[in-house]
């Protein structure tokens, strides 16, 4: 059983904290991480792009000039592809690019994310983060003194009620703040440093320890 310290925000080791084998000591997929990374891509995607083809543009209602006789190439309209201001041929047109991906594929996923992490050596633990009031020199400190560099992802139980945490790091660069039960496996391998707070980590290893089954009636089993 993999064991992480557990500091506070000074940076003083305060204890140690045993991580659960299903989800930290799991079988890293790299493929089913990258479907799942390439999935949630997708799905951000607004899809609007869009072209017109030559029944669509304006114009073009008439044989520009005659058949035989002009010496120029014969033509039927001015709003085929071929002319400036035509219709796009097979041209990009609004579509949804959702992938579907179900959710033990997405909780295996972010099992293999968060071992990967643990054995990489990303994975700081901190006991709490409370700010009376929003200050990102505090942050800062804090950073500091976990020596944290780089791209850092800061993983919370959920907002807290004064938004004092989030508005403290979020003015610091290459930090990004996720919460716990929408923790996604590309901001886990997006970072260079994953830091969760010791409640974030018990509600991370109960979303990503569920095993997906289906209860009888009808919901999932934890």
């Amino acid at each position: 059983m993999a064991t992480v310290p557990v500091r506070d925000a000074e940076g003083k080791e305060v204890g140690a904290r045993d991580l659960s084998p299903e989800v930290f000591e799991a079988t890293v997929s790299v493929p089913l991480m990258h479907q799942v990374v390439v999935a949630g891509m997708a799905s951000i995607r607004r899809g609007t792009h869009s072209t017109k083809t030559r029944g669509e543009v304006a114009g073009g209602g008439r044989k520009p000039w005659r058949q035989k006789g002009t010496g120029r190439a014969r033509q039927g309209s001015i709003r085929s592809p071929q002319w400036t201001g035509g219709g796009v041929v097979h041209g990009p047109r609004p579509r949804d690019h959702d992938m579907r991906v179900n959710k033990k594929m997405k909780r295996g996923a972010l099992r293999s994310a968060l071992t990967d992490a643990v054995r990489s050596g990303k994975l700081v633990l901190v006991e709490n983060l409370a700010f009376e009031a929003p200050k990102t020199k505090e942050a800062v400190r804090v950073l500091d003194a976990l020596e944290l560099t780089g791209k850092i992802l800061l993983v919370l139980p959920e907002p807290s009620e004064t938004g004092a945490v989030e508005k403290s790091f979020r003015n610091i660069e290459g930090v990004r703040i996720a919460y716990a039960p929408s923790l996604g496996v590309y901001e886990v391998v997006a970072a260079d440093r994953v830091v969760f707070t010791r409640a974030a980590l018990d509600a991370v290893e109960a979303t990503a320890a569920g095993s997906g089954r289906r209860t009888r009636g009808g919901g999932e089993a934890a």
